[in-house]
């Protein structure tokens, strides 16, 4: 459990704080618009021609504006409060991720397969931390060229077990389901650290 699980449960409902993470252009931004039940907040800014040079737009050229912050949702449950932080995708933001890390049971790592080059900085770090964390292959053109598995061998992934599903983050149905797959990883491991 976080360090601050006491102060998270004083309202007597447990608060979870979960990242959504992954590189720019991603989906974050619609991963949380789609399981939000508040209207998400967003600091989403327009790209322009100052960016030129500094961010990468090869993949995503139709792109127009960037998370530039976090963005924010919320789902109640009968037992616990979800809070989505949605880190900031490109390079000169990631000096945010430390700080939204702070308190957080685990993290989604949003990939796509297009340009999976830009996914390795985020499963980096989340490893180096010791985080729980699921992947998330986003499929914009709603199929998937690859199977879990070899996205999994193509991230090179340091535990083996971590899940990998394909998901569409526009369908709030799927991205329910790997949000669950998160909290399945991170309820196993508190059970084995018990254990311990």
């Amino acid at each position: 459990m976080p360090a601050n699980y006491d102060a998270a449960t004083a309202s007597g409902i447990p608060q979870i704080k979960i990242l959504v993470a992954g590189g720019f252009g991603v989906g974050k931004t619609t991963y949380v618009g789609t399981v939000s039940e508040i209207r998400p907040l967003r600091t989403e800014e327009r790209l322009t021609a100052a960016g030129v040079g500094v961010d990468d737009l090869h993949g995503v050229e139709n792109k127009t504006a960037t998370t530039v912050a976090m963005d924010f949702g919320r789902i109640t449950l009968p037992d616990a409060t979800v809070y989505l932080f949605g880190t900031p995708g490109q390079d000169r933001f990631w000096f945010m991720w430390d700080d939204l890390l702070r308190g957080a049971y685990g993290a989604i790592v949003l990939v796509d397969t297009r340009r999976l080059d830009r996914s390795f900085a985020a499963v980096d770090f989340f490893e180096k931390r010791g985080t729980p964390f699921v992947i998330g292959a986003n499929c914009f053109d709603g199929k998937q060229a690859y199977t879990p598995d070899a996205i999994r061998d193509a991230l090179d992934l340091v535990d083996p077990t971590t899940p990998v599903l394909m998901l569409d983050a526009r369908q709030r149905a799927s991205a329910r389901d790997v949000m669950l797959a998160l909290m399945d990883r991170v309820i196993a491991r508190a059970e084995s650290a018990a254990r311990v």
